[in-house]
């Protein structure tokens, strides 16, 4: 059986960035009249209060996503927002009215389906917009570290900056004594890659990459045998979720914990009206942005 809030509203259209090119952000607009979704099996239906904005989107514009839709469709990955309708076969449901934050397919307009069982329910006291970030950018660095990472006291870690990794590498290798580092968290791509093999300890390094901002980089087996001999593992936080749904769960468990004990507080993005889009996204991949953006659907 299928829930939604009153009839009067169900057959409403809405307000939604629509991207109709795989030639990037000059090609996502603002559509008025847009049919609502419905929640298929195991969704929810969202009332957007919030859309988070992540480089992914950027990706999804140019068609470099994998596996994202075929133009034209409803831009936006991240979302929190009020429950007002659930799909069949959704189990032990959250009340309609629960304020949640999860991700899912067209998250930019005003109202979204997001799959139930990723979504969390946004912590008390928190606005929607404060807890953008939470099932992406949060938990993919838990991911990172921890599961694939391997961390553990006392190794060295290497976050790239979006500024690149030129001339990088003289001084990691200066700053660890020559060991190089334990872990390298790869989202740079194409200008950091090389930097982040060639810093990473020999054998047991690690370099978990989970993004590529500027642009694709290539590796051979060549490059692994005679060259970089550190493990490299690739991360995707919605397939991590669905292949290895017991240690998802355990990362969302370990967020929860990290909120309670003050760890991880209330996010502050810069909140944008939805028409603003396009303009953010361009930002965006330009590398002009800093800090958590998001879209208000309403405005």
């Amino acid at each position: 059986m299928v829930i939604n809030e009153p009839q009067q509203t169900a057959d409403q259209t809405i307000r939604a960035l629509i991207q109709h090119s795989d030639r990037g952000p000059k090609d996502l607009a603002l559509a008025t009249d847009h049919p609502r979704p419905a929640p298929g099996p195991g969704d929810y239906l969202i009332r957007v209060v919030a859309a988070g904005v992540n480089f992914a989107d950027v990706m999804q514009t140019r068609g470099r996503y994998g596996g994202g839709p075929e133009a034209p469709y409803v831009a936006g990955f991240e979302a929190a927002g009020e429950i007002v309708g659930i799909g069949a076969d959704v189990e032990r449901p959250l009340p309609l009215g629960t304020h949640v934050i999860g991700a899912g397919p067209g998250a930019s307009a005003q109202y979204m389906t997001m799959p139930a069982a990723g979504a969390l329910p946004v912590p008390t006291g928190w606005s929607d917009t404060e807890a953008l970030g939470m099932v992406l950018n949060w938990v993919t660095a838990l991911a990172a570290l921890k599961p694939l990472g391997e961390i553990s006291t006392g190794d060295v870690v290497l976050i790239h900056a979006a500024a690149g990794g030129v001339g990088q590498a003289a001084e990691i290798t200066r700053l660890t004594g020559g060991t190089g580092a334990d872990l390298v968290l790869e989202s740079v791509g194409k200008a950091t890659f090389t930097t982040s093999l060639t810093v990473a300890r020999p054998f047991s390094g690690r370099v978990v990459v989970f993004g590529a901002a500027s642009g694709d980089a290539t590796v051979t087996s060549h490059d692994l045998v005679f060259t970089h001999h550190a493990t490299i593992k690739g991360l995707h936080i919605g397939a991590f979720a669905t292949q290895a749904p017991s240690t998802y769960q355990s990362l969302l468990t370990e967020i929860d914990a990290l909120i309670a004990c003050g760890v991880y507080p209330p996010g502050n993005p810069q909140v944008h009206p939805l028409a603003e889009g396009p303009d953010v996204l361009r930002h965006l991949e330009g590398g002009a942005t800093h800090g958590k953006h998001s879209l208000d659907p309403w405005r």
